[in-house]
């Protein structure tokens, strides 16, 4: 992986394996992002009334063909947090219906949907997935014990923010359809880490960021909607794309909602297909076997180290290029995370979750095996 790590700008002295928290963009792709940025200004009338719209087509597009969707059902937006409040904000619960999650979902998400449930009555049901996992099976079928008369939708992460678990969320949208029930999911972490094709998946709403593990630039995001749950969804700011007075936009009426909301800058949407292209470029199935094998080996270290087994089994499918690696409970998280960081130059998260103290590794194609060597290393002197 040596040759790719001069392909991002990342500080040398810095062993970076926390790529999961806001992801980093290569070189190519961060000059391609600058070029729309110059671009817009040397001319912005032209560029906001004349050129934006065809060029926001052609990346929806790229991105429609990378995630086997339909253009015409996803917009790019901000992050996948601005998803989640898109569609939380719009489906107008009723007191007494339930949102339906785990005990895994990401913070901030989780606050969007206690701020819909506070106004409407509504209710937040955090339903318990145990690690260490075993099978998928298991856990849809702990999941779906939270299953009342109540329930409207299920919500839950493709691969979870803070333990790293890949869910199996095709088996849950499944059986959440026959059921009648609609499933939001939050792929934050998923394009770029794994392969996503969302025609297969069959959710009814799909958010991701395509700033993370596809290495976008900051600010890139996008929302996928079913064709026929797209009349409820609202945007969250509503400007020229709204009403039947859009003349000047030719998508659909989802597209043309929620894609213009004001003048901003969008370089980092049209910077998606490269994006695309540089992984493509660069062989990135391969980068991503050889990322899983490093952290699969890393993860057996530290356990052997720590005496605390992982909370995943190998290969089965439930992590990928990042994981949870449990650590002995330290009586301050934060000043441990800190002193990784002191001490041996170490930009990792510190995971407290449900009782347990974890660091999350995150290994991306610049990473080697020397970095990997200097986080054990390092947690054996700091764990003593």
């Amino acid at each position: 992986m040596d040759h790719l790590r001069a392909q991002f700008q990342l500080d040398p002295e810095i062993v970076f394996l926390n790529h999961g928290s806001f992801g980093a963009t290569p070189r190519p792709v961060f000059a391609a992002y600058q070029e729309w940025q110059r671009r817009l200004e040397r001319q912005p009338v032209r560029f906001f009334q004349h050129e934006l719209l065809p060029l926001l087509h052609d990346a929806r597009s790229a991105l429609a063909a990378y995630l086997n969707a339909d253009p015409l059902d996803l917009v790019f937006v901000h992050n996948a947090t601005v998803g989640v409040n898109t569609v939380a904000r719009s489906l107008h619960l009723q007191p007494g219906d339930e949102i339906l999650t785990t005990n895994h979902e990401y913070g901030a998400c989780s606050n969007a949907w206690e701020l819909v449930c506070r106004q409407t009555g509504a209710r937040y049901v955090r339903q318990p997935i145990d690690l260490p996992v075993t099978t998928p099976e298991a856990i849809v079928a702990q999941l779906w014990a939270g299953v009342t008369s109540r329930t409207r939708v299920i919500y839950l992460s493709h691969i979870t923010s803070p333990t790293a678990l890949t869910l199996p969320v095709a088996a849950i949208c499944a059986r959440a359809r026959a059921a009648g029930i609609l499933t939001v999911v939050d792929g934050a972490h998923a394009p770029g880490q794994i392969d996503l094709n969302l025609a297969a998946l069959d959710a009814d709403v799909y958010t991701g960021n395509l700033h993370k593990w596809l290495c976008a630039p900051k600010g890139a995001g996008f929302l996928w909607v079913r064709r026929e749950v797209q009349p409820r969804i609202e945007p969250l700011v509503v400007s020229w794309g709204y009403g039947p007075e859009r003349s000047m936009f030719e998508d659909s009426d989802f597209v043309s909602a929620l894609q213009w909301q004001g003048t901003g800058d969008y370089s980092a949407y049209l910077a998606v297909p490269d994006a695309i292209r540089f992984q493509a470029e660069h062989d990135w199935p391969a980068v991503r076997a050889r990322c899983h094998d490093l952290l699969r080996r890393t993860l057996d270290r530290i356990a052997a180290l720590t005496g605390l087994p992982p909370v995943y089994p190998h290969d089965a499918g439930f992590y990928h290029q990042m994981a949870f690696a449990p650590i002995p409970p330290q009586p301050d998280l934060p000043a441990f995370k800190q002193r990784l960081y002191d001490a041996h130059r170490i930009e990792i998260p510190g995971i407290a979750w449900q009782g347990r103290q974890a660091v999350r590794i995150s290994v991306q194609g610049y990473n080697t095996e020397a970095d990997l060597d200097v986080l054990v290393d390092a947690l054996a002197r700091e764990l003593g």
